[in-house]
C-alpha cells in the first residue's frame, strides 16, 4: 500500500505542520528575536528589510525628465529622445546608461555596506531597484554580464559586487548571465581618488572578451551592470571591448550615479 498521503487524508503525516507553515514559524521567530531593520540608519522596521520612511526620502532617486543616452536628470522636459549637452558634446560608446538613484550620502551608505562589509541582502536589494529603473533595457537585453575584478582583487574582496547584481538581475528578469564573459586582463589602480583623465588612462586596454565566451556576446545586445557609475572611464573601457569582441549594442545598468552639480542644471 502506498505511504504518499494527501493533505486531509489519514496517514503518517496527519496533524503535522505543512512544510509552508514550519518556514512562516521560523521567520516569525527570527522576526521576533532580530526584527527587521532600516538597511541605513537601523530603525526598526514593521515588514521586510529595507529603507524606512526618513532614509527613502533622502535618496536621490534619477526620474524623468532624464537624458536619454546618459540616464543623468534634465532640469527640463524636452521630451522622452532628449540628449544632454555631455551626450551631444561627447557621446559615449554605449547607447543607454540608466541608474537608480545619485550618489549621495545614502546611497553611498548602501553600496560600501555591500561591497566592503560584505552585507548581501543589500545587493538583493539594489538588483530588484534596478531592475525597475532600468526595465526597458533589462527587456532588451540579450545578456547580462557584469564588471569584471581582476582576480588579485577578486581574491582580497571574496566577491565581485558587479557579478552579484548581475545574477540576481538574471534571476529576476530570465536573462542569461555570463559572468566570466568579460574579463580584467590587466590589474589597475584603484579609481577612487583619480581624476576623469586618469581614470581613463587607467582603464585603457584592461578589459577583453573572454574566448571561449564570444560566441555568447557576438551580435547581442550586452547589459552591462556595475554598482556605481563615476565618470563612466570603467563602463565605457568595458564597452569598447565588448564591442570588440563582437557585440552589437551595449547598455549600462548601475545603481548608483555620480553626477557634477553643473550638468544638472542644464
Amino acid at each position: 500500500m502506498s505511504e504518499t498521503t494527501r493533505e486531509g487524508d489519514d496517514g503518517p503525516g496527519r496533524g503535522l505542520p505543512s512544510g509552508r507553515a514550519v518556514g512562516a514559524l521560523v521567520r516569525g521567530l527570527v522576526d521576533f528575536v532580530l526584527p527587521p531593520v532600516c538597511f541605513v540608519c537601523e530603525a526598526p522596521l514593521n515588514a521586510a528589510p529595507g529603507l524606512c520612511m526618513t532614509c527613502w526620502s533622502r535618496l536621490s532617486w534619477i526620474e524623468r525628465p532624464y537624458c536619454a543616452r546618459l540616464g543623468t536628470p534634465l532640469a527640463y522636459d524636452l521630451g522622452e529622445d532628449a540628449l544632454s549637452a555631455e551626450a551631444i558634446a561627447d557621446p559615449p560608446p554605449f547607447d543607454r546608461a540608466r541608474a537608480v538613484c545619485l550618489h549621495d550620502e545614502i546611497s553611498r551608505e548602501l553600496v560600501h555596506g555591500f561591497k566592503y562589509r560584505d552585507r548581501l541582502e543589500l545587493g538583493a536589494a539594489m538588483a530588484r531597484w534596478m531592475a525597475r529603473a532600468g526595465a526597458e533595457l533589462v527587456r532588451d537585453a540579450d545578456v547580462i554580464v557584469p564588471v569584471p575584478l581582476h582576480r588579485r582583487r577578486l581574491w582580497q574582496r571574496r566577491f565581485n559586487q558587479a557579478a552579484v547584481l548581475a545574477n540576481s538581475l538574471a534571476a529576476a528578469s530570465g536573462k542569461p548571465a555570463e559572468l566570466r564573459a568579460l574579463l580584467r586582463i590587466r590589474a589597475t589602480r584603484r579609481q577612487v581618488g583619480l581624476e576623469r583623465k586618469s581614470r581613463q588612462s587607467n582603464v585603457r586596454g584592461a578589459f577583453a572578451v573572454e574566448p571561449q565566451a564570444q560566441h555568447v556576446i557576438a551580435k547581442r545586445r550586452v547589459l552591462l551592470v556595475d554598482d556605481v557609475y563615476t565618470t563612466g572611464a570603467t563602463v565605457k573601457a568595458c564597452t569598447r571591448a565588448l564591442l570588440r569582441g563582437g557585440a552589437s549594442h551595449v547598455d549600462i545598468l548601475t545603481f548608483a550615479r555620480v553626477v557634477s552639480p553643473a550638468s544638472l542644471t542644464i
